[in-house]
């Protein structure tokens, strides 16, 4: 049965913990490993902020034709033991990013404490938490884990339960359906336009917290009314108990 409670879903990476940097990183260093002479890891690191929020397979594939390492990644695929240079770059990556988030003292220096902190207060007012990211489920465990969320979140939706990445409202109708309550009835923290546009297309009351990576984007896209857009972390939490608190009336 659907509730007439509210629930409270956060994205994961670039809202709780900027694991969009180090997936920037990881990108860089696999490319740069396939092609050392023709590519720089800065290029790589510049060209993922406009695909902050897509798929792995979106951002592999807008990178490989991008830098030109389709024959570079050609050469690694019987060492990899992959069918195709995309996913043998997708591969290299994988590698290099589970080194990283395996790392507990580096998770928790990319934490956000605003937005940690926002999912425990809500927590402790009652609301239903969920968690929709576009990760793939183990690695989102295993940064919940080194963040100390895993029994603040009630729902966790991933890659895998999906056909659709966002901008696709898929994920976010998926994870108020598990949660019990109706889409208008939830709040969700985004980070960057795809995740905006998603909670915008599911109907439900978004506000963004903005990094360097996704700042500009969402202030150019007018996707959100101005005060659902927060820029300074230290306003974040009485824009979304305002948030919250409209929801409530318009029930």
């Amino acid at each position: 049965m659907v509730s007439r409670r509210i629930a409270a879903i956060f994205d994961l990476d670039g809202t709780l913990v900027q694991t969009e940097a180090l997936k920037a990183r990881s990108y860089a260093r696999a490319a740069v490993e396939l092609s050392p002479e023709t590519v720089r890891a800065q290029e790589i690191i510049v060209a993922y902020d406009d695909m902050v929020g897509h798929s792995r397979e979106q951002v592999a594939a807008a990178l490989l034709s991008r830098f030109a390492l389709e024959a570079h990644a050609a050469k690694r695929m019987a060492e990899l033991g992959v069918a195709t240079p995309l996913d043998a770059y997708m591969a290299l990556r994988l590698e290099i990013y589970e080194v990283m988030i395996a790392d507990e003292r580096l998770i928790r220096e990319q934490e956000y404490p605003w937005s940690t902190s926002l999912l425990r207060e809500v927590r402790r007012g009652g609301y239903p938490v969920g968690i929709a990211t576009m990760s793939h489920r183990k690695h989102a465990v295993q940064v919940l884990e080194r963040l100390g969320l895993t029994n603040e979140v009630d729902v966790l939706c991933t890659r895998e339960d999906v056909r659709e990445a966002k901008p696709s409202p898929e994920i976010f109708l998926l994870i108020a359906g598990k949660l019990g309550v109706e889409p208008r009835n939830c709040f969700v923290l985004e980070d960057s336009l795809p995740g905006v546009r998603a909670a915008n297309a599911a109907g439900m009351c978004c506000v963004a917290i903005t990094n360097d990576m996704t700042r500009d984007a969402i202030h150019a896209a007018r996707v959100l009314p101005a005060k659902r857009v927060v820029d300074d972390p230290a306003l974040l939490g009485s824009v979304a108990r305002a948030a919250l608190a409209e929801l409530a009336r318009s029930r």
